[in-house]
């Protein structure tokens, strides 16, 4: 069998979840098929080392302008010239005009969904919403198959598109074992210095979507701090003046120096930050899975995340579950992750467990599975 797989941005030195999702799905998929024939379709950027040809993994860079063009008009034209009897979409949308049987990944609906709270979105990414909003009813229904990565983006799904049951599979994303693996004293001294962290910090990866909970979550950590003067928090992704405006806003701007703004982090000094961090936060308002609060557990760095969408179907029993929208409960959350020796182990302790529950060796043989079944049928 020919299997396409679409992974047009894995190529881009910036990655973000989806691009992490299908890379790691393409490594996973190398390790345990070597019969069926695969054509990765990527559009050329600058880490072209991410993923690596095999015998029967064939990388094919298509060339484009934006990813809508790319994706309507050149992904189709390459599909049919490398003759692929299947197609698999990772990211959310797929060409309309598809002459094979398509598999999507849909990870979520949350751009169908009302923006909680301040809309801070790019404008890069609320055309990349309209786009979805207009693409994604119709495409689903010419899917032979759809995957999602929860079994509540499942249920929101079939709510959102009216779908049926039997049209969606839920596969986990998985966890990669390089999280888990300290780096070494080096590594871990060199990122303290350039970051000038100098004692206890907290770790939360920040983004502007206002679904990260970006302005509760600064508001809860200034709470905390005015207790506990010698902890920082480190937020990647951020620009300060981000945060610099919630802290006037709330009258807190000389708390401006307890925050560490690292921007875009590479994975060295991100596994440095989960290792070293005495606290993850991930109090999000929406996600479709939430890999980092598994990450995070794997170096046994105990979690505080939100107690409604998929973060408790990812986390379990084995981090401090609070209300989003609470900011007394955010911080209290932090206390009690960071105080209560006792409670604290205990969630470290179930948190190990967790990442062995998701692990990307058992989402790429669903995967291989769904393909198998679908082009048998």
């Amino acid at each position: 069998m020919k299997i396409g797989i679409e992974a047009q941005r894995i190529f881009r030195p910036h990655k973000h979840g989806m691009d992490i999702v299908a890379v790691e799905l393409i490594r996973a998929l190398q390790v345990i098929d070597n019969q069926n024939e695969y054509f990765i379709f990527v559009k050329p950027d600058e880490d072209s080392t991410c993923i690596s040809e095999t015998k029967n993994f064939h990388i094919v860079e298509v060339p484009g302008g934006n990813y809508v063009f790319w994706e309507q008009i050149m992904l189709p034209i390459y599909a049919r010239k490398y003759g692929i009897d299947m197609l698999h979409c990772t990211s959310n949308t797929a060409p309309i005009f598809l002459t094979v049987p398509l598999i999507l990944t849909l990870h979520d609906v949350i751009f169908m969904e009302k923006t909680v709270g301040k809309n801070t979105s790019t404008n890069y990414q609320k055309f990349g919403n309209l786009y979805r909003k207009w693409l994604v009813p119709k495409i689903v229904r010419k899917c032979q198959h759809i995957i999602t990565i929860s079994e509540v983006e499942k249920a929101n799904i079939i709510r959102v598109l009216g779908l049926q049951m039997n049209q969606i599979t839920v596969v986990h994303n998985g966890v990669s074992g390089r999280f888990g693996i300290k780096p070494n004293s080096e590594i871990i001294n060199q990122t303290k210095r350039e970051l000038n962290l100098e004692g206890d910090f907290f770790l939360f990866l920040g983004n502007v979507e206002p679904r990260k909970n970006v302005t509760n979550t600064v508001k809860a950590f200034v709470a905390f701090a005015e207790i506990n003067t010698h902890v920082q928090l480190v937020i990647t992704g951020l620009k300060p003046t981000f945060v610099s405006d919630i802290l006037t806003e709330i009258g807190k701007l000389s708390f401006l120096n307890r925050f560490v703004f690292p921007g875009f982090v590479t994975e060295n000094v991100l596994l440095t930050l989960y290792a070293e961090a005495k606290v993850f936060l991930y109090p999000s308002f929406r996600e479709g899975f939430g890999l980092p609060i598994l990450e995070a557990m794997a170096f046994g760095t105990p979690v505080v995340t939100s107690n409604i969408s998929a973060m408790p179907e990812v986390a379990g029993d084995a981090a401090f579950l609070v209300d989003p929208y609470s900011v007394e409960e955010i911080t209290a959350g932090m206390t009690v992750a960071y105080e209560n020796d006792k409670l604290r182990q205990q969630k470290i302790n179930s948190g190990f467990l967790r990442p062995s529950m998701f692990t990307w060796q058992n989402t790429a043989q669903k995967m291989l599975n769904i393909y198998q079944s679908k082009l048998s049928d």
